[in-house]
């Protein structure tokens, strides 16, 4: 589940999950399905666009660095001093979509938030299938 350099760490999440990737485009961009298995979000998918994401625990700030519809969809998230980058990649195969998410950037002094994201996204992907099943 994680990879390691030199000088950061990624956690990467990836998943066979049945269902096309447009639907699942939808989940990852749509600001109000994202609240449902992430957080409360203005997000919008445009390149460049500055979104804000928040719960119980603080906030995240975010910027769009690329979206390339139901193939890609890259963004900064930053809080506090954690600066990292996600980025989501969809790959269609006959029974669905294999989803990768790998969120990149943990310097060797920012375990805590290394661990809390190994364990906070098992969680997150939990939610968002949950929401995948139930949406058209």
């Amino acid at each position: 589940m994680n990879e390691t350099s030199a000088e950061t760490r990624s956690v990467v999440v990836e998943r066979q999950i049945p269902h096309p990737p447009e639907k699942i485009w939808r989940a990852l961009t749509q600001s109000h399905l994202i609240e449902e298995w992430l957080m409360k979000t203005d997000f919008r998918p445009d390149e460049g666009s500055r979104f804000n994401l928040s719960a119980d625990w603080g906030a995240v700030e975010g910027k769009v660095l690329a979206a390339d519809p139901h193939r890609t969809l890259s963004y900064t998230w930053d809080t506090k001093d954690l600066r990292s980058v996600i980025t989501w990649t969809l790959t269609p195969t006959p029974t669905g979509t294999v989803l990768r998410m790998e969120q990149s950037g943990f310097r060797p002094d920012q375990q805590s938030y290394y661990r809390g994201a190994v364990a906070g996204w098992q969680r997150f992907f939990a939610n968002l299938e949950q929401v995948l099943a139930r949406i058209d």
